[in-house]
Order: structure tokens, then C-alpha cells, then sequence
């Protein structure tokens, strides 16, 4: 069985979002930036697997998302 699914984002410079995920992609991870989205596909044939990227993905995100709105308010962490 292949299980596919998208997440989409919002964020206001998606392009720098996008570039600090695509590190930690995973073969079965595609991630890019569209007209102030991100959008980050992921497949896989094992559910528990797909599962975990969804996982590590979306903390991934809440750290580049925080990251960049610290860098764009100038606070120092």
C-alpha cells in the first residue's frame, strides 16, 4: 500500500521557511515554497513510518517558523 500526503503552510517569506526544512528531508519527503506557501509532500508504504515523518516535520517546522521570527523582530535568542 502507498500512503501519500501533503501538508501546506502559510508563512510570510515561505521561500526561507521552505530552505531551512529541506535540509532534514527524508527520500520520501519533498518540500517547496509557492506563492507564500510550503508544501511538503510525504509518501511511504508503512503507516508507523509515514507517521513519525509527519512527526519530525511538523517540529522541524515550529522550529524554522520561530527561528525566522526572530531573526525578522532582530531579538537575540
Amino acid at each position: 500500500m502507498q500512503i501519500k500526503g501533503t501538508i501546506t503552510t502559510v508563512h510570510e517569506d515561505a521561500g526561507c521557511v521552505a530552505a531551512a526544512l529541506a535540509p532534514d528531508n527524508l527520500r520520501s519527503m519533498d518540500t517547496k515554497a509557492e506563492e507564500g506557501r510550503v508544501i511538503t509532500t510525504i509518501t511511504g508504504t508503512q503507516l508507523r513510518s509515514v507517521i513519525a515523518s509527519v512527526d519530525d516535520y511538523l517540529m522541524n517546522l515550529t522550529v524554522a517558523e520561530d527561528t525566522w521570527s526572530v531573526r525578522r523582530n532582530g531579538n537575540n535568542p
